[in-house]
């Protein structure tokens, strides 16, 4: 697609090597009316590493969650007179766990051009060196900030037949694949931190075993986990007598669930959780 034909362009920029950034991205970045972005400083030091020309402040605008709304008229407006604008991300593909869904989708509603200019994508490149499961999968995006949320989030996808990809920060990330293991049971794990980077890592482990992680674990960090695994589910009648006798030692009924898990196969925390009451009047 010629850059003669004005648009909303969608480029994906590099994770962290200033080299993955592809010949059409650079073209489209060194020639857009306006380029919106999450954060203006931080794409400006990044088309200043990446060699871009004519690179000004005054070419980049704001565009992130709180203001989306605002700026998308601005936008809008910009793109009916026939500009050229370019939306990036941080890093990565834009609209996967970033702002500019609705702008695409305003464009669409009133028959502006949008196309994409494809390139670096976390999720993708985790996908493809992890040793993980690629297909199917499902990204996740961001997992919600608390408890609670994420595990409504784990819950809702305990059973998709596929892998689970999803970022997170390091201060969160033990707690998050605790209530993980919690939910989804036994699987494989990959940790992908600093993907691209001079201190790239993947931590192959297993997903029951996160608790071991490091706590100084640094830097961007994608996480996989394997697909459910075939395991034969162990009769309720058993379960039921196996959380009885936990019952009789005592405690509040989620730890009672987490205790009798690992005996419990094939059974969730959340599953054994609901299955209390029944075994008390059993």
């Amino acid at each position: 697609m010629p850059l003669t034909s004005p648009r909303l362009w969608i480029v994906a920029t590099p994770l962290g090597n200033p080299g993955d950034l592809s010949p059409r991205a650079r073209e489209i970045l060194e020639n857009a009316d306006l380029i919106l972005a999450e954060d203006t400083r931080r794409a400006l030091r990044l088309c200043r590493s990446c060699g871009i020309r004519n690179v000004q402040d005054r070419r980049f605008l704001s565009f992130y969650d709180h203001n989306e709304a605002q700026r998308q008229e601005e936008a809008l407006r910009l793109l009916r007179e026939g500009r050229n604008l370019a939306l990036i991300s941080d890093a990565g593909t834009p609209l996967l766990a970033d702002p500019g869904y609705r702008l695409v989708r305003a464009c669409r509603k009133e028959g502006l051009p949008v196309s994409p200019v494809p390139g670096p994508s976390a999720p993708v490149a985790a996908l493809s060196a992890a040793g993980i499961a690629p297909l199917p999968h499902t990204f996740l995006g961001f997992l919600p900030r608390d408890a609670g949320g994420c595990e409504t989030l784990f819950a809702a996808f305990a059973r998709t037949p596929g892998s689970l990809i999803f970022f997170e920060r390091k201060d969160r990330l033990k707690k998050s694949l605790t209530l993980a293991a919690q939910i989804l049971g036994p699987r494989d794990l990959a940790i992908c931190r600093e993907l691209t980077k001079t201190h790239e890592e993947f931590i192959l482990t297993r997903l029951e075993c996160s608790d071991r992680l490091p706590d100084d674990l640094l830097g961007e960090i994608t996480v996989l986990i394997g697909p459910p695994e075939a395991v034969e589910r162990r009769p309720r009648r058993e379960v039921e007598e196996l959380l009885r006798a936990e019952l009789a030692r005592g405690g509040k009924p989620r730890e009672v669930a987490r205790r009798v898990q690992n005996a419990a196969r094939g059974w969730s925390c959340k599953e054994l959780y609901a299955l209390i009451p029944a075994a008390k009047t059993s």
